[in-house]
């Protein structure tokens, strides 16, 4: 999969089969739509293409107002996004800088300069409740108009529903902001996870005596507490581990947030590593304590609950083996 930031240039320019949207999370309401445009891609000889923003449409209107608080939380970071584009068979993604210039954008403009001139689009897919353009003044009629006018197909997918819900990038965020990862695996059709390359941190975890491996992360999530996880890339298996995402407000009040995961019985070098956590249960809220010594013996408390959940899972499983 080629990934472009910004429109690519004359050269790399090839007719394709687009979709347009945030994809945070690659759903399966997502994966429905993405399942439609490779197979366009295919029938009509197209690449299967995909624009997507960053940052978020609505968190640059959020930042711009001065109200942070107002930009959603994001399920995915943008390594994890493109590698569920990539599985999704997708050939090439536009990540377009979502800022002042492309937000006054007419409706018109847009789909002379990205669509007709900047992406050769002969085949499109949209949600039903698809706007576009300076102040979302662009809809669906005026896209089928467009298509009529410059040669390109335009269609649009409606609702995708898990039972009486719609799958939707909100309703996983709800799933996830409330700990619960049964519904937010059945949302997204696999287990959540979130990768990143291992980065130093402060050394106090191994102070503490529960040494930590320490992933950036760059948005808010949305999800915070102390997870029971497993670790995936260290080893040939997933590894058992519990995890603090959160700002760590008991030792500094940067704000900034941070993933910290404590590997049991692992000792191996991993700083550099891409590794990606996949969260199993959620064990409480952050909080802060009045000192060190209060916050080991709370992350004392995570490690025996979280070991407690593997030997758990792990009798059932060998129980389930002897049936």
């Amino acid at each position: 999969m080629k990934v472009f930031r910004g429109l690519p240039n004359d050269r790399a320019r090839a007719p394709c089969a687009l979709t347009i949207g945030n994809f945070d999370g690659v759903h399966r309401g997502h994966q429905a739509l993405l399942a439609q445009v490779r197979g366009a891609a295919d029938r009509l000889g197209l690449d299967a293409a995909v624009m997507t923003f960053e940052p978020h449409p609505r968190e640059y209107f959020a930042h711009k107002l001065g109200d942070p608080s107002k930009a959603p939380a994001r399920v995915a970071n943008l390594r994890d996004k493109l590698e569920d584009l990539d599985q999704a068979g997708i050939d090439r993604v536009i990540v377009e800088h979502f800022n002042e210039q492309f937000a006054a954008m007419s409706p018109q403009d847009f789909v002379q300069r990205v669509l007709v001139d900047g992406l050769h689009v002969k085949w499109l897919m949209v949600g039903d409740d698809f706007c576009f353009g300076a102040r979302r003044a662009g809809n669906i009629a005026m896209l089928t108009e467009a298509g009529r006018k410059h040669g390109f197909e335009v269609h649009t997918l409606g609702t995708v529903m898990q039972g009486t819900e719609r799958i939707s990038s909100s309703a996983v965020r709800a799933a996830l902001a409330g700990g619960d990862f049964c519904a937010t695996s059945k949302l997204l059709g696999h287990p959540y996870a979130m990768s990143g390359h291992v980065i130093h941190g402060a050394k106090l975890g191994r102070t503490l005596g529960f040494p930590t491996l320490n992933l950036r992360v760059t948005h808010r999530p949305a999800l915070s507490g102390i997870f029971v996880v497993q670790v995936h890339g260290l080893a040939e298996h997933p590894l058992p581990a519990v995890a603090s995402l959160g700002v760590r407000p008991t030792v500094e009040d940067a704000g900034r947030t941070l993933l910290e995961v404590h590997v049991f019985d692992y000792a191996g070098q991993c700083y550099g590593k891409l590794v990606r956590v996949e969260f199993l249960a959620k064990l409480r809220d952050e909080e802060k304590y009045a000192d060190l010594a209060t916050l080991t013996a709370a992350i004392d408390n995570d490690a025996l609950q979280a070991r407690a959940f593997f030997d758990r899972r792990n009798g059932a499983l060998n129980a389930t083996d002897r049936i």
